[in-house]
């Protein structure tokens, strides 16, 4: 056999190959189970919202900027460049977030709740009996 026949056999077999794999093009698809809300991968179709496009390009809202604002402040002043889930909500509840509305989101194996808006900032603690 010649270079050539080597050449164009190898090739055909490289095209036979592609031709025959799936198209990874085509399965961009989310094939998670259960879908929460909170995905950030966009996928065909999905576009991000111009409220994360601009956050994202650094333009915040001012709801936004309070909220690294008082993140920074409670960091700094506890000396904590890394705080808890705990400390971040209490962060938020100072703010004056309550949770007042359904949530949006799916979420396996937690209840949904509601409080006034005029609720504690830090839940009554029960003491056990």
């Amino acid at each position: 056999m010649s270079q050539d026949q080597l050449s164009t056999g190898s090739e055909n077999q490289e095209k036979n190959r592609r031709n025959c794999s799936k198209d990874r093009r085509q399965s961009v698809v989310d094939e998670r189970l259960s879908p929460t809300g909170f995905e950030r991968r966009r996928g065909p179709g999905r576009r991000r919202s111009d409220f994360m496009k601009r956050a994202e390009e650094g333009e915040m809202t001012t709801e936004q900027f309070l909220f690294v604002k008082a993140m920074d402040a409670y960091k700094r002043s506890n000396n904590r460049p890394y705080p808890s889930w705990t400390e971040v909500l209490e962060v938020i509840r100072k703010l004056g977030y309550r949770k007042t509305c359904s949530m949006q989101v799916q979420l396996d194996g937690c209840e949904d709740w509601q409080e006034s808006s005029n609720a504690p900032i830090a839940p009554q603690q029960h003491e056990a009996a």
